[in-house]
């Protein structure tokens, strides 16, 4: 059978290390070295597409590489966001015990109504960039083919289709029962792993709302600062003798709401989309945390049916054994993966939390400076008699 990419890339079927053994691997330091990482992807350029059945965004994706699965140092491809969301599906189908990035909401972005606008496109390549490059810097999810194929082809439709075959007996060895077994209780790890993950997506979720409240109240105090600013201005037409420090009110005003819509402005695009994104990224490891319950169940059920059996000669069977097996792997991959993911999401935090403040300050100093410009303006102003 030929294992080969539309595009004349050779398939690479081989695993790459074992999970336990890429623990130590799973660690990222706050400065990177770049030079030695050897894939690196990047997500621009949207272009609007109108049909005449549908109107759709691409993005352009380019990757630049010295690995050796990759026939050439550098590809550049065109993807929709449908495109996407095949390759998490797909990861998640052949990575079952790992941490698969989460996609943004593919419709809305609360507060945006057109999903073509270009506040809405832009927050979204940021997004999709920020999940490519979180598969690339994986250790294992960037070697999965499916990753290769969608990095390189240039016709991702046609291999959809020829690779359904192609792939499905790859997706027999990582189906897992989905019901007919009960878990009697997570190991004490994995429970507080559990709580954890709960606590921190309800405080986020709250964090999401009260942000959300705060910039629809900047927004219509934005309003009517709007409508403040140019009364001055009128009332100056009026009033010769106070026309110059009238305009001034009026033009601090103006720039008292520049700086408000660009203080909204970044907590629209940069604030609340990273806020979503652990919350998304909260439930992805839930379901990865209900998969692996779901083996070790499968496997203590395997367990009882074989203590119930009475036979000479008793001998644990190698269906049980290979179920052992999976309940190893998925903890190794998830503890793995978590570590990896908390490492990230101080890191996120951090400078999203910094990048906050520092947009605060900004926004309180732009506006001290226009205030404290017009006090000459009422100090040198002579007293009428």
């Amino acid at each position: 059978q030929d294992l080969s990419l539309p595009n004349g890339t050779p398939v690479d079927t081989s695993s790459p290390a074992s999970s336990s053994s890429l623990l130590n691997r799973l660690q990222l330091d706050d400065d990177l070295d770049g030079e030695t990482r050897d894939l690196f992807v990047t997500v621009d350029d949207p272009k609007k597409h109108v049909c005449t059945m549908e109107t759709y965004i691409t993005y352009r994706v380019t990757t630049k590489t010295t690995r050796a699965e990759f026939d050439l140092p550098e590809y550049s491809v065109r993807r929709r966001y449908q495109d996407f969301d095949w390759l998490r599906n797909k990861l998640e189908e052949s990575q079952p015990t790992h941490l698969i990035p989460p996609l943004p909401e593919k419709f809305v972005v609360k507060g945006v109504v057109d999903r073509f606008s270009e506040e809405f496109v832009e927050t979204r390549r940021k997004a999709l960039d920020k999940f490519l490059k979180r598969i690339t810097d994986h250790p294992v999810l960037s070697f999965n083919e499916h990753f290769n194929v969608f990095l390189t082809a240039k016709d991702l439709n046609a291999y959809k289709k020829q690779g359904m075959a192609l792939l499905s007996k790859m997706g027999e060895s990582v189906k897992y029962v989905t019901g007919g077994y009960k878990l009697r209780s997570r190991p004490l790890e994995f429970a507080a792993i559990g709580e954890y993950l709960d606590t921190f997506s309800l405080k986020l979720g709250t964090i999401d709302r009260i942000a959300q409240r705060i910039i629809k109240e900047q927004l219509e105090y934005l309003v009517e600062l709007r409508e403040y600013g140019p009364v001055y201005s009128t009332w100056g037409g009026l009033e010769v003798e106070l026309s110059e420090p009238l305009e001034g009110a009026s033009a601090c005003i103006g720039n008292c709401c520049t700086a408000l819509e660009e203080l909204s402005e970044d907590m629209t695009e940069d604030f609340l989309p990273v806020l979503r994104e652990y919350i998304l990224y909260s439930e992805s490891m839930k379901n990865v945390l209900k998969k692996r319950d779901q083996v070790q169940a499968e496997y203590e059920a395997k367990l009882e049916a074989v203590a119930l059996k009475k036979e000479d000669r008793p001998k644990v069977p190698t269906d049980v054994e290979k179920c052992q097996d999976r309940v190893e792997c998925f903890n190794a991959d998830l503890k793995a993966d978590m570590e990896r993911w908390q490492n990230n999401k101080r890191q996120d935090f951090r400078q999203l939390l910094m990048g906050m403040a520092d947009k605060n300050i900004q926004y309180y100093e732009k506006c001290l400076t226009a205030w404290e410009s017009i006090i000459p303006l009422l100090q040198d102003k002579p007293e009428t008699k």
